[in-house]
Order: structure tokens, then sequence, then C-alpha cells
């Protein structure tokens, strides 16, 4: 039986969750700024709780962004740093397809348009529809003005996300909203669980941030 630990930390919040024997368990805090301080005591209170070490697991899935350029940075440490210690196989997954994911899990969505507010007057933003319970990309992932954003024709569409906090100013409109959903470790432990079994999971050194921004230091020009 698979054993997979998912964890993300690229948003507010900061979550972990454990697939082990076919039963799923997690935790998830709004923790702005103490993701560091809070990550590996969540991870250890939840194998703990679980009865499962931590040489159990067979792969790391965590969320690659895009989001927080250091909460990125954070789970992409964390997880190195355990995969190479267990020397275990890791599972990206983009924080904009667990976001989607978890508008399927909490509202039976089948199609979601995740955005979340990438500051400087932008947001990431990604369209997704539902095949056999996972939450699959339409075009691409992207960074853009939110009066720019576009929505696939067809359909009855889901927004998801802190870039619905835009409002007006997003160029499309759908049926209904979350603008306070964040990622969620459940989320992405679900779509690695997909991944893991197409054969998808890569060796550690291939966890890698996916900012979307090529610029991460210098604002935005006029």
């Amino acid at each position: 039986m698979t054993t997979l630990l998912a964890l993300d930390t690229a948003t507010e919040a900061c979550s972990v969750a454990l697939l082990h024997d076919g039963k799923v368990t997690s935790h998830y805090e709004v923790i702005p700024r103490q993701h560091a301080q809070k990550l590996l005591p969540m991870i250890k209170q939840l194998l703990a709780d679980s009865g499962v070490a931590l040489s159990a697991v067979d792969a790391i899935a965590f969320g690659r962004g895009p989001g927080a350029f250091t909460g990125v940075r954070i789970a992409i440490g964390v997880v190195q740093g355990l995969a190479f210690a267990l020397e275990r196989p890791v599972l990206p997954v983009s924080n904009l397809a667990a976001l989607a994911q978890g508008a399927l899990r909490q509202h039976g969505v089948q199609q979601v348009a995740a955005a979340i507010d990438a500051r400087m007057d932008e947001v990431y933003w990604g369209c997704y529809q539902a095949h056999d319970g996972e939450m699959r990309l339409l075009d691409q992932e992207r960074v853009i003005a939110p009066e720019r954003v576009l929505l696939p024709e067809g359909g009855q569409w889901f927004g998801a996300g802190t870039g619905w906090g835009y409002g007006e100013r997003l160029g499309v409109q759908v049926e209904r909203c979350d603008a306070q959903a964040l990622p969620h470790a459940l989320d992405i432990l679900s779509l690695a669980g997909h991944a893991w079994a197409r054969g998808e999971a890569v060796v550690a050194e291939q966890a890698q941030p996916v900012y979307l921004r090529d610029n991460v230091a210098t604002p935005k020009a006029r």
C-alpha cells in the first residue's frame, strides 16, 4: 500500500497531509510568516498521530508554486532535505491545480478558474477541468493583469482563490466564486496520487519552484 506525504507553504496557509493504508489525514493552518517554524513540527505531529514512521513514506508531494516566493522556497527546502535523506522521489504539484482540486472536493464543480493574488497588480491564473476526479489544466498557467484574464469557451465556471479579490477588475464572469480559498495539502495529495499512479515522480534534484514571473525582485515597469 502506497504511503504519500504532501505539504504546502505557497500562500498564507501551511498544511500537511498523509495517505497511508488508504486513509487520509491532514493538518491545515493559516499562519502567515510562520511556515518556516511550523512546517516540520506539523509533519512530525501528523506522522505521530497516524502512527507512521517517516521512513515508511514512498514519495513526498509539495506545492511547487505559483505563490509567495519565500513560501515556495520553504517547501522546496524541506522537501529536498527529506527526500535526499530518505532517498525517496518527489511529486511537484501546481498550487493553482490544488485550488481547482479543492473546489472539486468542496463544491463538486467541474470547471474552475483558479487565481492567486500575485501582488504587483497581477494574478496567477489557470483554468482547470475535471477528468475522472482529477483537475487538469486547460491551456497554460500564467501571471497576468486582472483585466486580461480569459476563460475557455463552454460550460459553467467556478472561481477559486485570492485573485478573485480583484472583483470587477477581472475581465471575466463566473457562476460562483470563493475568493478566500487557499491551497490545501489534501488536494495536493489527491493530485499527487494520480501523478504517482502514472509514474510521474521525479528525483529530489528536480524539486524546483515555479514562479511564473521571470523577474521576482524588480517592480513591474509602468
